[in-house]
Order: C-alpha cells, then sequence, then structure tokens
C-alpha cells in the first residue's frame, strides 16, 4: 500500500507572526497553516496566551531548523503589577497576596533589577508546560497539585526599566532561552517586598529578528490577504531559512564535498572558519543546510535541507 499523499501546498519559509493576545501559540500555528493550505508547519517557542507579539513560524522543510530559533535570545517587553501575587504569576489567576508599594521609590527599583543581570536560577512556575513524571505542571497546578522543580540556569542579558508609573513598571528583558518572564516578574516583586506579576507582555525578538528592525505580520493582515488573493500571495510574506542563520559564515563546497556532505561525512573545505555553525552552499549557490566546524577543521553536516 503506498504512503498517503499529505494535503496542501508545498510552501517553505519562515513566517514572523505577530501573534494576537487570547490565543494559544499552537491555536495561532495551525490558522496559519490553514490560511497557507501548508502541508507542514511548526512554531519555534510558545507565547502564553496572555502573551502578544514574535511567534516565527516555520513552514516545510525550514521546520527541520527550528532548534536555532528555539535555542536564541530572546527579547520582552513587560508590565509588572507590583503589590499584587497572583496564583499564575499573570492577570490570568486569582490574586492570592496584596501588599502596599508606598515608598518603592525608582534608585530601589533600578537596584533590584540590577541583581537580576547576568547567570540566575529560576524555579519554573507550576503553571508551565515542564513535564513532572509524563505530565505537563499546568495540568497538575490545575488539580492543586504543587511538585518539586530543578531550578534552570538562564542569563539576563539586560534589564531595563522603561517607565515607573506605580503600582506598574514596564521592562524591558533580553535573556536566553528558556526564562520565565512570569517568573522573573514575580521574583522581583518578591525582592522589592511587595510581591507582582505579569499584566502584559509582548515578545519583541527571537534571535536575529527585533521589531523595529524586522516587519512582523498580523493575523489580520494574513486573513485578508488570503480572502482578498489566495493563499499563494501569502508566500511572499516568507522570509527564506538564511535569515535566521546570518549570524553563520556562509562556505561554498566543491561538488565532490557537495555529494560526501549530503551522505552525512565530514569532509575539509579550504579555508573554512577555525570553529562554529556554517551556511553551507553548493557551486551553484544553493543552499544545502549547517554544518559544524570539528577540532581536526573538518566540516561536519549538522542538519541539511
Amino acid at each position: 500500500m503506498g504512503r498517503r499523499r499529505r494535503r496542501g501546498r508545498e510552501v517553505n519559509g519562515i513566517l514572523l507572526l505577530d501573534k494576537p493576545s487570547g490565543i494559544s501559540s499552537n491555536h495561532a500555528l495551525q490558522r496559519v497553516k490553514r490560511l497557507y493550505d501548508a502541508q507542514k508547519a511548526g512554531h519555534t517557542g510558545s507565547l502564553d496566551p496572555l502573551a502578544t507579539g514574535l511567534l516565527p513560524l516555520c513552514l516545510g522543510y525550514t521546520t527541520k531548523f527550528s532548534a536555532f530559533l528555539l535555542d536564541a535570545d530572546k527579547r520582552y517587553r513587560v508590565r509588572v503589577r507590583l503589590g499584587e501575587t497572583t496564583e499564575t504569576a499573570d492577570a490570568e489567576g486569582e490574586v492570592i497576596a496584596t501588599a502596599p508599594v508606598d515608598g518603592i521609590t525608582e534608585a530601589r527599583v533600578r537596584e533590584v533589577l540590577g541583581a537580576f543581570v547576568g547567570e540566575i536560577e529560576q524555579l519554573p512556575p507550576m503553571y508551565s508546560a515542564v513535564k513532572h513524571e509524563g505530565q505537563r505542571l499546568y495540568k497538575l497546578a490545575r488539580e492543586g497539585k504543587e511538585v518539586e522543580r530543578t531550578p534552570r540556569q538562564i542569563r539576563i542579558h539586560r534589564l531595563d526599566l522603561l517607565e515607573m508609573a506605580l503600582p506598574d513598571i514596564e521592562l524591558d528583558v533580553h535573556c536566553t532561552k528558556g526564562t520565565y518572564v512570569r517568573t522573573l516578574a514575580e521574583d522581583i516583586g518578591k525582592q522589592l517586598g511587595c510581591g507582582g506579576h505579569v499584566s502584559a507582555l509582548r515578545r519583541t525578538g527571537v534571535g536575529p529578528y527585533i521589531e523595529g528592525e524586522t516587519a512582523f505580520v498580523t493575523m489580520a493582515q494574513l486573513e485578508a490577504q488570503a480572502e482578498a488573493q489566495g493563499p499563494e500571495s501569502l508566500d511572499a510574506l516568507l522570509l527564506p531559512l538564511e535569515t535566521t542563520l546570518g549570524h553563520c559564515p556562509a562556505l561554498r563546497l566543491s561538488a565532490n564535498s557537495a555529494f560526501y556532505l549530503s551522505q552525512g561525512q565530514p569532509v575539509l573545505v579550504p579555508q573554512a572558519p577555525t570553529e562554529g555553525l556554517v551556511r553551507l552552499y553548493d557551486v551553484s549557490d544553493r543552499f544545502l543546510g549547517v554544518g559544524e566546524i570539528l577540532d581536526d577543521g573538518r566540516v561536519q553536516p549538522k542538519r541539511l535541507v
């Protein structure tokens, strides 16, 4: 019996979706996949339903490379409501404790923020998708259960105070993957002695894609264009995979090297970098994938198209 043919079009590229508030990342992905009538699509790291902002979506063969965006640094703009602690550390949870914010000065806020910059440990919140013995933590939390969790090492590159209008403060966060902004907000509130939670959150950057430097596409734009011009017209909104890997040097391979590398074999390439990842192209400038420089100088295939 032959393989069942996949439904939809073969579409390849990266869409920088500006996710609206109120829907899950998976819901947004499925809507976009239907609008494109795409065979295959995946996202590169969830955003909470409350959050808006950048949700890069990979269509077609670019899904093979989603890990490069999953592992990339993230940027957020977050509003923290001080004086209120909620059960979920955001505005969707019930308030479980309150405290006055009188006397909290800008100088004190900046002092506390400075203590979170650099390498820190975070405890994943109970309302998260982390698994414990095969079950998502948020499912256990909804059942009223709390389990022991292992702290994670993360890095906060920058944590800037943008605005202060008590009880709210607005922050700009640049951090490594795996950072829970809700936990960060809650911990800042604890250090200030009043508690706090995320009241609004927007992701403004993932890896090389930063708001203001790269255009994001809204769901409303996609729906209007698909209805007016058809799904094929949406292809022009996709970015090529290479834009994700712009920080990696480009390496062009001879026909022989490209053949052996396509078979999974490391190859020696003249004038290759001495370390790190490289973008691989054949003699016709066709993108082949990503390679990694081995200790002996050879190029090993890491992820190929």
